[in-house]
């Protein structure tokens, strides 16, 4: 089935969430699992000066999450050959703030949940495999399938569609649970759905429209509407 992206009118390649059998869910890490963003904020001037780039308005936070990534970049002059160098000092910063980092709460619940009623589940992320198996501690990353860790911040359509290939699941059996813009061109990348929380980075409002196929208000939705029909 194709869909049609508001914004632009492009024709994607990307099956819609209803008829889906939502049988492989694909979640981001930062903003989607772990109430990383307090820390982000925190992090964010220490990191400017390090890598010589803009400090963070605060005044500004709520505006700035309307915003999509390459958009952040520009507003503080970052350029994109920084981008890894920045990305992996955050997660050596991450690693040592490990224990004022929790997952959002009622998280572990819905992934008990879905991982009672069969659903096969996968992380992605540009975050460090370590940092992500710390956070979820043992229990729970024990209820994923797979992990695909340390992926570059614009890179993550391409491993979408090998992490799928990997696991032998069909595009129309899976979608991209994530809470920013680019989560959402990585799963129209990879040409799957595409699942838009409200609590993350990104606000929902931003998220909704540029077309996902589902969206989450609470996490409480992850639940009742991922496994409607398990």
């Amino acid at each position: 089935m194709l869909v049609k992206r508001p914004h632009d009118g492009h024709i994607l390649p990307t099956p819609l969430l209803c008829d889906m059998r939502r049988q492989f869910i694909v979640f981001d890490f930062d903003g989607t699992l772990a109430d990383s963003f307090p820390w982000f904020v925190e992090t964010f001037d220490q990191v400017a000066e390090r890598f010589e780039f803009k400090k963070l308005d605060r005044s500004q936070l709520d505006a700035a999450r309307m915003l999509d990534a390459k958009q952040i970049l520009a507003r503080h002059g970052i350029p994109l050959w920084k981008v890894p160098a920045i990305a992996a000092y955050m997660r050596t910063l991450m690693q040592r703030d490990i224990s004022n980092i929790p997952l959002f709460p009622k998280v572990e619940e819905a992934l008990e949940a879905l991982h009672t009623r069969g659903i096969d589940m996968a992380l992605m992320t540009s975050n460090s495999l370590d940092n992500v198996l710390r956070i979820l501690g043992p229990r729970n990353a024990a209820r994923f399938r797979d992990f695909k860790c340390g992926s570059s911040i614009f890179g993550k359509g391409s491993r979408l569609r090998r992490l799928l290939a990997a696991n032998r699941v069909a595009r129309e059996d899976a979608i991209f649970v994530g809470d920013e813009i680019r989560d959402l061109r990585a799963a129209e990348h990879a040409g799957i759905a595409f699942g838009a929380v409200g609590w993350g980075y990104t606000h929902l409002n931003a998220l909704a429209a540029q077309g996902p196929q589902e969206t989450f208000a609470c996490v409480d939705e992850l639940v009742t509407k991922l496994a409607a029909d398990h």
